[in-house]
């Protein structure tokens, strides 16, 4: 993902597949102000396709969305197409994908080095880390295996912001699926930083990770071979089918403006 690429107002940079979509239900619309001039937006839809290049490498070779014709026709059909967006510096998966989604670079969102990336323990011993953890995850997905700060570091040593925070404000519903640190990204320890790690919930990952040892459908477990969006309803078909408490919790993010309502500060995982 080293290139100038947006789609603008129909998509960004982003994973096969993956999604942030705000508003939806009739009844969610009714709520949801987007202040767009007279009121004329009434979803938005986010969708990134990793390493899809705008512009040509080579002046001489078609550049990746000119080799598929059908998307970029209906790009410039339905929308506006512009490459007035810039990548970090190193770019990569997570960090391009977290530059997106909260408008400002790693130095301000915490992902400075993706897709991994390198930390100090306070005993002075060297650890790593995936940069695909769930937003308000530790490093390292735990405060024990991690450097104790937020994967989400932001330059003021908090957890950065969430970037449904201004939809749900604005009285809207959001929804996302497969895109970089919105869902869980790596189980167990994502489930653990959001139930707890003796929560039923973080329990019942465990013993479905136990019994099926060799089965690559679960995001984080060797690798991230398989689509995240995949391992999380496979994940959610066998939680639903066990004993375990409901799969939804609220995410607060104490640091919002005091006025902001707890339902605005707050989202559903």
């Amino acid at each position: 993902m080293g290139h100038l690429r947006k789609f603008s107002h129909f998509a960004g940079q982003a994973i096969l597949g993956c999604a942030l979509v705000a508003a939806g239900a009739p009844s969610a619309l009714a709520a949801c102000n987007l202040q767009s001039p007279g009121g004329q937006i009434k979803r938005v839809v986010h969708i990134t396709f990793d390493n899809v290049h705008l512009r040509r490498d080579n002046a001489n070779v078609p550049s990746d969305l000119e080799q598929m014709p059908n998307l970029l026709n209906f790009i410039l059909s339905n929308g506006v197409i512009s490459g007035n967006h810039f990548t970090p510096l190193i770019s990569h998966t997570a960090n391009d994908i977290l530059t997106t989604l909260t408008g400002v670079y790693p130095d301000r969102h915490g992902v400075a080095v993706a897709n991994s990336y390198g930390f100090f323990r306070p005993n002075g011993s060297v650890g790593f880390s995936s940069s695909f953890l769930y937003w308000t995850s530790p490093s390292n997905g735990s405060v024990a295996a991690g450097d104790g700060l937020p994967n989400m570091l932001d330059q003021n040593g908090k957890n950065h912001p969430a970037p449904w925070v201004p939809f749900t404000r604005a009285g809207c519903d959001v929804g996302a699926f497969s895109v970089a640190n919105m869902e869980f990204e790596t189980v167990p320890a994502d489930v653990q930083t959001v139930f707890g790690a003796n929560s039923q919930q973080a329990q019942s990952i465990v013993a479905i990770l136990n019994a099926n040892p060799n089965d690559n459908n679960f995001a984080g477990r060797v690798s991230r071979s398989t689509p995240i969006g995949s391992a999380s309803r496979s994940i959610a078909r066998r939680a639903a089918r066990s004993a375990a408490a409901p799969m939804v919790r609220l995410t607060c993010f104490p640091t919002s403006p005091a006025a902001t309502p707890t339902s605005a500060r707050c989202s559903a995982t």
